[in-house]
């Protein structure tokens, strides 16, 4: 009669790929919370809505024109005056900058006209003007 040995004869095996999964799951699953956490840094205003919407780079300057008519570079209030001469600086820092003309629904045409024209002529040659996507 053969006795069996206490000794287990069949090895536990390492299963590699269940723990691939596990590892590509939670690779995806940090990649698309992270892409969550990402604060945009603007004043709050009114915009106008539109049907085709377009987001603006990360890279971008954003002009905005409050609903009192007052104007920030940034998070900076600036004056008219003053605004091509601060373009003209931030183009030199870097040419690519891409300047972002967010007027309230509540400031007149002409008032979002003459920045706009503020910033082509101290050289902005890429403008955009933020709406909110209509619902």
């Amino acid at each position: 009669m053969k006795l069996r040995s206490l000794y287990v004869e069949n090895q536990p095996q390492l299963m590699i790929i269940p723990m691939i999964d596990i590892i590509f799951f939670l690779l995806v699953f940090f990649m698309m919370s992270t892409l969550y956490m990402v604060e945009q840094h603007t004043i709050p205003v009114n915009l106008p809505q539109a049907s085709a919407v377009r987001q603006d780079k990360p890279s971008s300057i954003n002009i905005t024109v409050l609903a009192d008519g007052n104007i920030m570079f940034n998070q900076e209030e600036i004056p008219l005056p003053l605004l091509a001469k601060r373009v003209r600086l931030e183009i030199d820092k870097q040419p690519d900058n891409i300047f972002v003309l967010r007027g309230d629904q509540q400031v007149p045409y002409g008032q979002v006209i003459t920045v706009l024209d503020e910033l082509k002529q101290a050289g902005a040659h890429k403008v955009s003007v933020a709406v909110e996507k209509e619902r």
